[in-house]
């Protein structure tokens, strides 16, 4: 099978970004300040196209109820809370409260703070904790590998019909062909479960480091 999709050089890279992701000030400074303050953390930070993706699939689905499981210090949960329709509301769970106090400054900052509720403590746990009905309208995974089964098991049961579930870091950096450590062979396997899942319609995207999204039927 012949592809068509292009490997982004840096260069094209910043034309992409250039080109409809550009991030604002607020972006600007949280990924200057991640970057600064957690070097060796700093790519947990989704990529400012996915941001901006993020923020256009919310809109697209007209989200009013989101859930995000990983938010490290805000990137992708600023990116939702900023396409939810009137009166949405984001709830976003993380195990770290040093992470977390870095996205709450910029959630007041960029004024969506009210839109979101942070619960701390562990997914696999507090997710149990949400309403059972199929009520959510948008959901991102973004946390431990090892864990996506477990935070997709939760969540797309309380999916309505038409909602869509995204999963990030779904390639691997392209490991996901040949596993070489226990996070890959957890995506990989997540993949394939993902696929026979008949309960959703998904497509596996090469944004980033590749991004699931799944609608729920």
């Amino acid at each position: 099978m012949t592809t068509k999709s292009l490997p982004l050089t840096p260069e094209l890279h910043a034309y992409v970004v250039a080109h409809g992701s550009t991030p604002d000030e607020v972006m600007r400074d949280l990924v200057e300040e991640t970057l600064a303050a957690l070097p060796a953390e700093a790519r947990m930070q989704v990529a400012p196209e996915q941001a901006a993706f993020l923020t256009f699939l919310t809109r697209l689905v007209g989200a009013r109820r989101a859930v995000e499981v990983g938010t490290f210090t805000g990137m992708s949960s600023l990116a939702i809370a900023r396409g939810l329709a009137e009166g949405g509301q984001l709830t976003c769970f993380d195990i770290s409260a040093e992470y977390t106090d870095v996205a709450r400054r910029y959630w007041a900052r960029a004024g969506v703070d009210d839109r979101i509720e942070l619960r701390i403590g562990p997914a696999g746990d507090t997710l149990r904790e949400l309403p059972h009905e199929r009520h959510l309208d948008f959901a991102f995974i973004d946390a431990d590998k090892v864990g996506y089964p477990v935070y997709w098991a939760e969540l797309v049961p309380r999916m309505r019909p038409g909602g869509i579930v995204a999963v990030d870091n779904t390639l691997r950096g392209g490991r996901v062909l040949a596993p070489s450590n226990a996070d890959d062979r957890a995506v990989a396997a997540f993949n394939d479960e993902v696929m026979a899942d008949v309960r959703v319609e998904p497509v596996l995207l090469p944004i980033a480091d590749g991004l699931t999204l799944a609608r729920v039927r």
